[in-house]
């Protein structure tokens, strides 16, 4: 239980006190009513002695008292009725709150920190009302009056006649029977006779005179002279005199609704019971009326004494206007100190005096009475019993006995004797002589069967046994539980069992037993009464939570049960009260249910006491909790919520909006777009995929962009990226930078995506959804900024601000709602949030597949008409720093501020659209597409370019007109390519034709990637429009290809804010094999070219179809061979086939042969040379061909330079590179580069299309073969791991043994076929020619050695017996290029065939030892016939 004012033993004697009644006469009351008081309510505040009393006992013993309190009350005719008792005690309740700002306990236990209040003041209050307003009954006599005061003023005309009435009409009352309340303790009632005087108008001696007389009719003892009202009643005067009667008045008790008691004829005989008194102090002034005895002050208008719960909040209100109206009149205004103290000396003479030797004395005559019968046996004692009790109720069988209340004794009857000696003992504090006495008495009781008796002499017995001083016994519980089950389920008397429970749970709690207390106390709760069992049930959960060890969820447990059952009382504060007490148990445990029932139940108690920013929080807490609730409480929970809501902001229509709780705004996955919605697609028309909402972030294609962009940059700023470059960002989000301001131009939509999150299970309806900002503009060409502000939606000629009617949110759904705004004016924008009409839909409306991104028709889902407008911000928490070490140490976040954006002025805003563009290619295969520019802003744009990470992919032409064919019709079959028609004679032979790579865009020393677009006058003027035209060719490897191209563009004018605008495509090309293509170039012997200097190769082209025929390719036809190189072309075809054109089904190879020959160099230019094998010629040196020829050299050569480089620094780290070896390895280097252009034939819906393509072999080694796309590197086999040191000598670079025997071509010319006659001449001499020609830049020392190498049989074989004539060994030097003639002779002896292909050559630099000396090729064998004539 709670902490009490009083302690246990106070509260018991102040609890049964000597009750003493009052008669007053008319002109008594009259005196006291000047001091706004009844004569009861005059003596009320000194009722409590101040010094000890001493008394002696039966056994003349002397017994002290301390601390003694009499009670004075107006006599009152009729008990109170059930119905009047229920509601005082419910008013009282409701006026007792706890006292604002009262700093509460802080209760650890475990895990929990409680803030509970330690003390229940309306629960004391209850108890001591509950106690005052007992009824009397028969069966005790503790609330039975034991004196009466019989009150009469000196300034009556006879106050010994006025005296000689009250007594008699007190006896009346008493011995009537037309009076049963109320009750009396003995027949002889103490009468003690009071002479009032006031001292402002009385006569003093006439007032001495009449108490004189008195003092001889009654006795000094009997009456007393009571001097009152010194002060004439003036409020101008300064002096503050006490108010001692005001706490008194205040509790709404049943003595201070007493009548007041002036005259004693008045209304004695009516006896209507119809008639109420509510409050004697107005209606006694108002009415006059006085002694009305029959009708007590807590009787209602209605009999039945039933009280609806509705009417208590008016009860609890008009009792606080009573408080209100006593408290605001002053009591006592006639008397002074002097007076106070002279009633506080006459209740002292009237208990010294009267009241306690009239006690002393009814307890000897009760002992008396009963010492004379203990010498009695136990039948005559029966017999006597028997005698006496006459009119006693028939015998009744034991079994019907325990069923009843028992008995019914007559007023004389011994046993009740002993209870009435019992009960005086109890009251003056004679605790030990009562307790003996209740002892004898509940045996008597128990003998009878008289249960009610013994439930009452048992509690009073338990009572006293505590009581005792010293304890000599300890409290007998079970002596209390045997009377509260006897109370209760016998005698059905539950005022009396709570009073039992009352007493001993205090006593129990006082033990610190504070189990057993509560099990008494939830005991007593039942369906009968709401505030008892509620105030029980709180009691109970404090003496859970004041254990030892206390426990925390027993307490919180039954405080809600308080709390359910205070709300069933009507006691709407204490239940609120209880359960917030309780929930500071149940919050964030993960009792969600409970938390939901007590949330719930606080919103609605908060709600009804208009609390309403409780009510609010308590109902926001279920929203926004993850509910278990099934849907059809969520719902009821929202409406309430929504309900309550509106409430409060009707009270302040004016105020800022409120937060709302739902739908959860997931606001790190709020992204932000700058710029307009993506055209769709419009037939052949494709435009730019660019960038939209719709498209998921990748962090690698992110960066990709990045790239392209810092190229195209760096490349306008010549290689420099300015320090405050910042990449284009269209979409922000949670991955991106968003530590800068990002930038947005006016007249261009900001769209932000929200997302939303229902967390219930009912659908949530959205209504007027849009977002809420604040602007400050600003010209950020101006010097001075302008500080004007708009926020919200107020002044759409700045920022336009697009709502969407109605946003429908499935039960438990994410949705995302994509706002637009319109900024109209340049400034910094900030967006705070987003405002909307939060409501529910009628009835489970579940629809899906609704697009968020667009408002959906206004009226389409049924409202039920109670939604309410708020907020919620959109507040994004940046990234965690993680650079310093002291971000590293700390948790610091840095800014995110994608909501922030920067409205700068108005840029071009280009469009592209692609015209004809292909979806599928083959490998290689050229497709000519149109690409439209279109420049939709109202300012001019120009320095349009465009970037990719695969130039090889398209190009726009080269950069003169005359290389580029105008239209596709210019040609036949709709070529791509620029065509002419050859002359048949020309066929396999070389058409020449020249083109500088200047011309291309290659070479220039810029960045290949990034390609300018000639628009015609370099600018494009707003509203214009431009088409070019754009090849494409298949990439060479086979699979889906995603390709960016990126296009830059700027404003004619210059920016402070954004210099340059870029634009996105990503087109997606799946490509399917075509053509696979081996070239190998070898050195030809034959050395007749045009200027008879050896230079002459042979180039072998194996060209395979490698198509798989699933794209409907029928066959591809070789249209051309074209080469292009600055040092070789291909003279002619030697094909052995005479098939002009060359065609390959599926899985068929072609092999062609073609002889190549140095050409002039022509001042850096590309020489091409085509070899055609149609009727057509596609001019290889003008666009396309041309350009792609040259963009996959620069691409190769881009691959190829990233190579040697890092080769070129690990050979820096060993030695520098030996010129010489550069000089060797150049002989065997060869550059020349083919183009293979093919048409393929491909069947489509039963149509024929001509595709046509080109590959590109680079041929760079002798003898190496080349591919048209590299070949895939096969992986290593899986190898035993080795460790070894590394050796730090460097090994010096050498060239390859293929390398060095390319230094020196030779061939031999000799006749085919030489006649002779051996007849005449038996030697055979055969000239012969042994051209050496010097592949190499450098000196070369050449040695020929004719010596045969083998002797063996078989190689005299082959060589038969020929032999040279003349050296064996010649020793030459050959300077760079030069070409030597070496005249030798062969001697032959017989006929046959030789050959002659035996001299081996040695070269090596002339400047150089002989360490890269080796042996050259061996040419091809040269065999000759021998014929003899």
């Amino acid at each position: 239980m709670a902490q009490c004012v009083q302690s246990v033993q106070e509260f018991i004697q102040d609890s049964f006190v000597p009750l003493v009644a009052a008669l007053c006469s008319e002109e008594a009351e009259r005196l006291t009513r000047r001091n706004n008081l009844s004569f009861a309510e005059l003596v009320k505040p000194f009722c409590r002695l101040t010094s000890e009393v001493h008394m002696r006992d039966p056994n003349n013993q002397l017994h002290i008292i301390k601390n003694l309190k009499i009670a004075v009350n107006n006599i009152i005719t009729h008990p109170p009725q059930p119905g009047a008792i229920r509601k005082l005690l419910n008013d009282v309740v409701s006026v007792s709150q706890p006292v604002e700002g009262l700093v509460a306990n802080v209760i650890t236990a475990g895990d929990y920190d409680l803030n509970i209040s330690a003390t229940t003041p309306w629960f004391e209050s209850y108890r001591e009302c509950f106690l005052q307003s007992m009824p009397a009954s028969d069966h005790e006599f503790l609330n039975h009056y034991v004196a009466c005061m019989l009150v009469v003023s000196s300034s009556e005309p006879d106050p010994v006649e006025q005296f000689l009435k009250l007594s008699q009409e007190q006896h009346r009352i008493q011995h009537s029977s037309e009076y049963s309340y109320p009750k009396w303790f003995i027949p002889n009632t103490l009468k003690y006779y009071v002479l009032l005087h006031d001292v402002s108008t009385g006569e003093e001696q006439r007032a001495d005179s009449i108490y004189e007389e008195m003092k001889q009719r009654y006795g000094t003892q009997g009456c007393y002279l009571l001097k009152i009202n010194s002060r004439v009643s003036n409020r101008g005067t300064d002096e503050q005199i006490p108010d001692p009667w005001s706490q008194y008045l205040q509790k709404n008790t049943i003595q201070n609704q007493d009548c007041y008691e002036d005259c004693p004829y008045t209304v004695i005989s009516n006896k209507s019971t119809d008639h109420l008194i509510s409050d004697g102090l107005d209606s006694e002034i108002k009415d006059g009326l006085s002694n009305n005895f029959k009708t007590h002050p807590l009787q209602l208008d209605h009999p039945s004494g039933s009280l609806d719960t509705s009417d208590y909040v008016k009860a609890a209100g008009s009792l606080q206007d009573t408080k209100k109206s006593n408290s605001g009149t002053p009591h006592g205004a006639c008397l002074t100190l002097t007076d106070h103290d002279r009633i506080r000396q006459f209740i002292q003479e009237f208990t010294f005096r009267g009241l306690l030797p009239h006690i002393e004395k009814t307890i000897r005559q009760l002992n008396d009475q009963l010492i004379s019968r203990k010498g009695l046996s136990r039948s005559l004692f029966s017999a006597t019993k028997k005698w006496f009790s006459g009119s006693k109720v028939p015998e009744k069988s034991i079994n019907e006995l325990k069923n009843t209340s028992g008995l019914l004794y007559p007023p004389e009857a011994p046993e009740l004797q002993i209870r009435k000696m019992a009960d005086l003992c109890f009251l003056v504090q004679h605790y030990e002589l009562a307790y003996s006495c209740y002892h004898t008495a509940k045996k008597d009781f128990l003998n009878d069967q008289a249960m009610l008796y013994a439930a009452g002499a048992l509690e009073m017995a338990a009572v006293s046994a505590f009581l005792q001083p010293g304890a000599p016994r300890p409290y007998p519980a079970h002596y209390m539980e045997t009377a509260i089950q006897t109370y209760r389920d016998i005698c059905k008397n539950m005022v009396l069992a709570e009073r039992c429970v009352l007493l001993s749970a205090e006593i129990l709690k006082s033990q610190s037993k504070y189990s057993e207390a509560a099990a008494l106390l939830i005991r007593l709760t039942s369906e009968d009464s709401d505030l008892r069992s509620a105030l029980l049930l709180e009691q109970a959960a404090h003496c859970f939570i004041n254990m030892k060890s206390p426990m925390v969820r027993k307490f919180a447990f039954h405080m809600i049960l308080a709390g359910h059952r205070f709300s069933k009382a009507g006691q709407k504060k204490h239940a609120l009260r209880c359960y917030c007490q309780a929930m500071q148990v149940y919050k964030g445990k993960g009792w969600s249910l409970a938390e939901d029932h007590i949330n719930f139940t606080i919103g609605r108690q908060s709600f009804t006491l208009r609390q309403l920013d409780n009510a609010v929080s308590a109902f926001r807490h279920i929203l926004i909790n993850d509910s278990k609730q099934p849907p059809a409480q969520q719902g009821a929970f929202l409406r309430e919520y929504l309900y309550v809501y509106k409430n409060v902001t009707q009270l302040s229509p004016d105020g800022p909006l409120p937060q709302l709780p739902l739908p959860y705004i997931n606001s790190s996955a709020t992204r932000v777009f700058f710029g307009h919605d993506r055209r769709p697609a419009e037939g052949e028309k494709q435009a730019a995929t660019h960038v939209s909402l719709d498209q998921e972030y990748d962090s690698e294609s992110s960066q990709q962009w990045k790239e392209l962009e810092e190229q195209v940059v760096s490349v306008i700023n010549k290689g420099i990226i300015p320090s405050n470059f910042q990449p284009t960002q269209f979409c922000l989000n949670r991955y991106s930078d968003n530590s800068r301001f990002p930038l947005a131009v006016v007249e261009e939509p900001i769209t932000v995506e929200v997302s939303f999150r229902n967390p219930l299970k009912v659908p949530l309806l959205l209504t007027d959804l849009s977002l809420l900002w604040k602007f400050q503009p600003k010209d950020f060409n101006a010097k001075h900024d302008g500080e004007t502000k708009g926020q919200g939606t107020c002044d759409d000629d700045m920022i336009g601000t697009e709502a969407i009617a109605e946003f429908l949110i499935n039960s438990e759904e994410t949705k995302v709602a994509r706002l637009k705004l319109f900024p109209h004016q340049t400034g910094e924008l900030h967006i705070l949030g987003v405002v909307y009409n939060l409501g529910t839909v009628q009835g489970a409306v579940t629809l899906d597949g609704i697009d968020p991104s667009i408002g959906l028709q206004t009226g389409k889902f049924v409202s039920n008409g109670l939604s309410v407008r708020g907020r919620q911000d959109l507040e994004i928490q940046g990234p965690r720093l993680n650079n310093t070490k002291e971000e590293k140490t700390s948790i610091k976040y840095g800014p995110d501020r994608r909501l922030d954006p920067i409205i700068t002025e108005e840029m071009p805003l280009l469009e592209v659209f692609f015209i004809n563009f292909p979806t599928g290619l083959l490998c290689g295969e050229i497709r000519k597409a149109y690409v439209e520019f279109v420049n939709v802003s109202r300012c001019p744009l120009t320095a349009l370019k465009v970037v990719s990470k695969h130039p090889e992919f398209f190009t726009f032409g080269g950069n003169t007109a005359v290389l580029t064919p105008l239209s596709p019709s210019a040609s036949e079959n709709c070529s791509a390519y620029k065509t002419v028609v050859t002359d048949p004679t020309s066929v396999r032979t070389a058409l020449l034709s020249s083109a500088s790579s200047v011309d291309f865009g290659v070479g220039t020393g810029g960045q290949p990637e990034v390609i300018p677009v000639p628009l015609p006058d370099t600018v494009l003027l707003p509203g214009a429009s431009v088409q070019l035209p754009m090849w494409l060719r298949g990439p060479d490897e086979e699979g889906v290809h995603e390709i960016n191209f990126l296009f830059y563009y700027e404003s004619i004018k210059r920016h402070s804010k954004m210099c340059h605008r870029v634009l996105r495509h990503t087109a997606v090309i799946c490509t399917s094999r075509s053509l696979h293509i081996r070239a190998t170039v070898c050195r030809s012997n034959a050395l007749e070219d045009e200027e008879g200097r050896g230079g002459n190769m042979l180039v072998f082209v194996d060209v395979e179809n490698i198509n798989t025929s699933e794209t409907g390719v029928k066959e591809f036809h070789i249209v051309q061979v074209s080469s292009n190189s600055k040092h070789w072309k291909l003279q002619k075809s030697v094909n052995i086939s005479e098939d002009k054109d060359t065609k390959l089904a599926s899985r068929e190879r072609a092999k062609l042969c073609f002889k190549a020959v140095r050409c002039k160099n022509s001042e850096g230019n590309y020489t091409f040379a085509d070899i055609v094998f149609g009727n057509e010629q596609i001019i290889s040196s003008a666009s396309p061909c041309a350009d792609f020829f040259f963009q996959s050299l620069s691409s190769e050569f881009k691959r190829t330079h990233v190579q040697s480089h890092t080769h070129a620094s690990q050979r820096a780290v060993k030695q520098s590179f030996d010129e010489t070896v550069r000089l060797i390895q150049r002989c065997s280097e060869v550059d020349l580069n083919l183009v293979v252009l093919w048409k393929a034939y491909v069947v489509e819906d039963n149509k024929q299309l001509i595709l046509e393509g080109q590959h590109h072999v680079a041929l760079n080694t002798v003898g190496k073969e080349a591919f048209s796309f590299p070949q895939k590197q096969e992986l290593p086999e899986m190898v035993l791991l080795k460790f070894f040191r590394s050796e730090n000598t460097p090994v010096p670079a050498r060239p390859t043994p293929e390398q060095l025997s390319n230094l020196i071509k030779t061939s031999l010319h000799y006749p085919e076929s030489f006649n002779h006659s051996f007849h005449q001449k038996s030697l055979c001499l055969v000239p012969v020619t042994l051209l050496l020609s010097n592949c190499s830049q450098a000196v070369v020392d050449v040695m020929i050695d004719l010596r045969h190498k083998t002797i063996s049989p078989e190689a005299l074989e082959i060589h038969g017996s020929f032999t040279w004539l003349g050296q064996t060994q010649y020793k030459l030097q050959l300077k760079s290029q030069e070409v030597y003639s070496l005249q030798l002779k062969a001697c032959f002896v017989h006929t046959g065939v030789y050959n002659l292909g035996t001299p081996r050559v040695f070269a090596k630099l002339a400047d150089q030892v002989t360490l890269f000396e080796t042996s050259q090729q061996n040419s091809m064998p040269a065999l000759i016939i021998i014929n003899d004539i």
